[in-house]
């Protein structure tokens, strides 16, 4: 009989404090991740969302430092024990300022930056780089710039570069607070494609609620540095009263849908739709 897989990210009751902080950012978290999920992270400002993100990738204790309790692995690897250029290889980490990562002169030496660390192969460095660029449909913008290019586009090739380290999970902290609509939607679909391509694994740490109700299977809720929720998307994005505890924006549909249900022109024993294809259903 073969033997389950095991989760990807492992946590058992996580703790941690920065050095200047006077209570615990995190407390006592335990979930797992399993491999081909996009897991949604909720939670109102504070909750402690980038400090987890940054957990994933070992930035949080290594760098930061501070007090750090419990255990947490990501693809086998001990966060703690594990250096973080090692780590870079099983986690990905896309941050909310794309132009903040972009420190090269054209996007194909963006994408190069990383591999070129890793010491891999020189042939191996531009199969990757032309692999990479093409997943996010940024091959015909290779020699540009990376300042040439829209937030969108920008975002996408952070998460090329991510990409081309072939990490089984992606982690991405806000990554479309600063864009706009159209680019929003761009970036979501990308998520998408690649999860349904690749099998990658996302956690996205996001407020856009739309999006993230289309995307995610799972919802992670943090407040106050606890876990409060770990549900289906649908459940969590379903519950228009657990969001405005956490001042969380529900999407419009649901929203309008609980407005209904109120007026008795939608049944308590339906769910709300979630997406406006649902709604239309």
């Amino acid at each position: 009989m073969t033997a389950p897989a095991s989760p990807l990210v492992q946590l058992r009751d996580v703790s941690y404090s920065y050095p200047s902080s006077p209570a615990p950012v995190l407390r006592d978290l335990s979930f797992t991740i399993e491999p081909g999920e996009i897991v949604a992270l909720l939670g109102p400002s504070g909750a402690g969302k980038t400090t987890l993100c940054l957990a994933m990738i070992g930035i949080v204790p290594q760098f930061h430092r501070g007090r750090f309790f419990g255990e947490l692995t990501v693809n086998g690897q001990d966060v703690l024990a594990e250096p973080i250029h090692r780590l870079s290889r099983s986690v990905g980490l896309v941050l909310q300022d794309p132009a903040a990562q972009l420190v090269t002169n054209s996007v194909e030496n963006e994408v190069a930056f990383a591999l070129e660390n890793a010491e891999l192969p020189v042939a191996e460095i531009r199969r990757r780089i032309t692999a990479a660029l093409a997943a996010v449909h940024l091959s015909s913008m290779a020699q540009k710039h990376p300042h040439q290019l829209s937030g969108g586009q920008q975002q996408r090739l952070a998460i090329a570069a991510a990409l081309a380290l072939q990490p089984p999970l992606i982690v991405l902290d806000e990554p479309t607070s600063q864009l706009d609509p159209t680019s929003t939607a761009e970036v979501f679909a990308l998520i998408r494609e690649l999860n349904a391509r690749d099998g990658t694994t996302f956690l996205i740490a996001s407020h856009a609620s739309e999006e993230i109700a289309a995307t995610a299977d799972r919802a992670l809720v943090l407040n106050a540095g606890s876990l409060v929720a770990d549900a289906p998307i649908a459940t969590v994005m379903g519950d228009p009263d657990l969001l405005a505890s956490l001042q969380l924006r529900p999407p419009e549909v649901v929203a309008t849908f609980a407005q209904l249900r109120a007026q008795g022109l939608w049944s308590e024993n339906r769910p709300l739709p979630l997406t406006l294809e649902e709604g239309q259903a």
